[in-house]
């Protein structure tokens, strides 16, 4: 026969208040009750816990075993505790995968407001290409990607969209291109020296993809992409999301015809298990995203 968890917990209490009648008003049990099970559990241990002379005085068995059942009772209470919290999404980790461009300016202030409402949840951010961040997700090293749907009719993966990220020209401020006041076609950037980086695949399905084709030159980390650039080696194609906010010599310029965008959202797989703390943070996404597009209307139509 196994001990029972009640048993343990009534012999501490024993111990706690130096008395049956006194554990037994704090149990809201009979004080009967809690004897019989006191004596249950001695009857399993073969041993006395409690001098028969004085009730509420430990045996010297008794003093071995107390320390050691209350150290169980401490574990079990915070397992019990950590195990709720875990299922209500406040204990655990979360891991995810996201393109350099939204994890610099989208996720800090998600990540913000997740951590106020999980402060001991461990969130775990790895940044990737588009390619990178699906590998990820498929792989199931992370719970949730962002990112551009590079496979979006994989019926593994379920993809929510949440905005819209207009593809540009990158050029220096003195370029040529940046003093023209004509809208930007392909045609305009032929006689420049183009510098090919990841985000070209978007121009593939269009006339724009000889651009890329053509390149002479091919850059793939972001960082080393500026620096390239800034030398004046060429121009480039980049989604606005991905261009710094604060670059002082290299502007941004739309790309009108052909206009490309690449659809920013959230990617899960569509049947692996979703973890509460990776819910509220899916849900976080969604919310604060829609909220800072409501904001960018909002403003639009006051102009």
């Amino acid at each position: 026969m196994d001990i029972k968890l009640q048993q343990l917990k009534h012999f501490s209490l024993v111990a706690e208040q130096r008395g049956f009648r006194a554990a037994a008003a704090k149990a809201n049990r009979s004080q009967a009750a809690l004897s019989t099970s006191v004596k249950e559990l001695e009857k399993m241990l073969g041993q006395s816990l409690f001098d028969s002379g004085h009730k509420a005085k430990l045996t010297p068995f008794g003093e071995f075993c107390l320390p050691k059942i209350n150290q169980f009772l401490k574990l079990y209470d915070e397992l019990n505790s950590d195990l709720f919290s875990a299922a209500a999404g406040q204990l655990g980790q979360v891991r995810i995968a996201s393109v350099p461009s939204v994890a610099a300016k989208l996720i800090p202030d998600i990540l913000a407001r997740y951590t106020e409402n999980h402060p001991n949840v461990d969130v775990a951010l790895i940044d990737d290409n588009a390619a990178g961040v699906e590998a990820r997700l498929l792989a199931g090293e992370v719970d949730l990607a962002l990112g551009n749907c590079l496979h979006i009719q994989d019926e593994r993966i379920d993809f929510t969209p949440l905005l819209a990220d207009p593809m540009g020209v990158v050029c220096l401020i003195d370029h040529p291109l940046a003093q023209s006041k004509n809208a930007i076609g392909w045609e305009d950037l032929v006689g420049y020296p183009f510098v090919k980086n990841g985000t070209c695949t978007l121009l593939e399905p269009t006339q724009a993809n000889v651009l890329a084709a053509n390149a002479r030159y091919s850059v793939e980390n972001i960082t080393s992409l500026f620096s390239v650039l800034k030398l004046g080696i060429g121009i480039t194609t980049l989604p606005k999301l991905a261009f710094p906010e604060d670059e002082k010599h290299l502007c941004w310029l739309p790309l009108s015809s052909p206009y490309v965008e690449r659809q920013i959202g959230i990617l899960r797989l569509k049947e692996r298990y979703f973890s509460p703390q990776a819910y509220d943070f899916f849900k976080l996404c969604i919310e604060r995203l829609q909220s800072d597009l409501q904001v960018d209307r909002n403003k639009q139509s006051e102009q």
